[in-house]
């Protein structure tokens, strides 16, 4: 048996989402970490600016995946 038999909708179906659902999710967070990831260089030129940026970013980041794995038991502690 392959590991995935349907690459699409496997994943997202163990997590109780769909396809659309869980690629909008990933969008989402991928974007706010490429932000953070932007305040920080920006930080490292300019350490005035966007101090506590990154910060945010990762506590609510954290407590989003938090929320999420405790509506689904079987949600792994890596999983987006």
């Amino acid at each position: 048996m392959e590991k995935f038999a349907n690459p699409f909708t496997d994943h997202p179906r163990s997590l109780g989402m769909s396809w659309l659902s869980h690629g909008i999710g990933a969008v989402v967070i991928g974007a706010r970490m490429i932000g953070a990831g932007a305040a920080c260089i920006v930080h490292a030129a300019v350490p005035a600016l966007f101090t506590d940026t990154a910060g945010r970013t990762v506590q609510s980041l954290a407590e989003h995946m938090r929320a999420r794995k405790a509506s689904c038991p079987d949600w792994p502690d890596y999983e987006i």
